[in-house]
């Protein structure tokens, strides 16, 4: 479903725009997704609205076909890229896991602020934008998704995730119409 409302209640998450992550191929160009998400912060943080930067700094300790257990990012790979722009009022996550949520106070904090609905940007749309929306999804949160913020490694990835995960637990939009909600 298109995006037709924002509560006066919302607050953006952006998703792993860090140097290992922006790194690497990416469905759609890196550079475009950042400026996206960047216009997204910059309104987001002009209304006074709470904006929350995650990274990721490892893996968790389950084994996966790509390796055995956790495992440790270097620093250089969970720096958040400066086009970002991070603010002393921004809450910034680290996190060895793919959802936001996973390990983190990302609930406490969302609940003690009383945000009801959360707008996400970022990649990798298959693991850690997904895994967070559903996340959201399952703690009653409302979801949107700036389709346009978001990327994958994978192309096939990507859209399976937009045309067929995101309409079950959110509603999705341009970031120019995400701005356009806030008013």
């Amino acid at each position: 479903m298109t995006i037709t409302t924002l509560d006066s209640t919302t607050a953006l998450i952006v998703i792993d725009l860090q140097a290992g992550t922006l790194g690497g191929p990416t469905a759609h160009p890196a550079g475009e997704i950042v400026a996206r998400a960047a216009e997204l912060l910059a309104a987001f943080r002009a209304q006074g609205r709470l904006v929350v930067l995650a990274n990721v700094d490892g893996t968790p300790a389950g084994r996966t076909q790509y390796g055995e257990g956790a495992r440790e990012f270097p620093a250089a790979f969970s720096a958040l890229v400066p086009e970002l722009g991070q603010q002393p009022g921004d809450v910034t996550l680290t996190r060895a896991t793919w959802s936001a949520f996973a390990g983190t106070d990302l609930d406490a904090i969302l609940t003690e602020r009383g945000i009801t609905q959360i707008v996400l940007a970022g990649i990798a749309t298959s693991f850690g934008v997904e895994s967070t929306a559903r996340d959201a999804y399952d703690r009653g949160y409302s979801v949107a998704l700036a389709i346009d913020a978001i990327t994958d490694r994978s192309a096939d990835a990507h859209d399976a995730s937009v045309a067929r995960v995101f309409p079950a637990l959110g509603q999705t939009g341009s970031a120019a119409e995400v701005i356009a909600l806030l008013g």
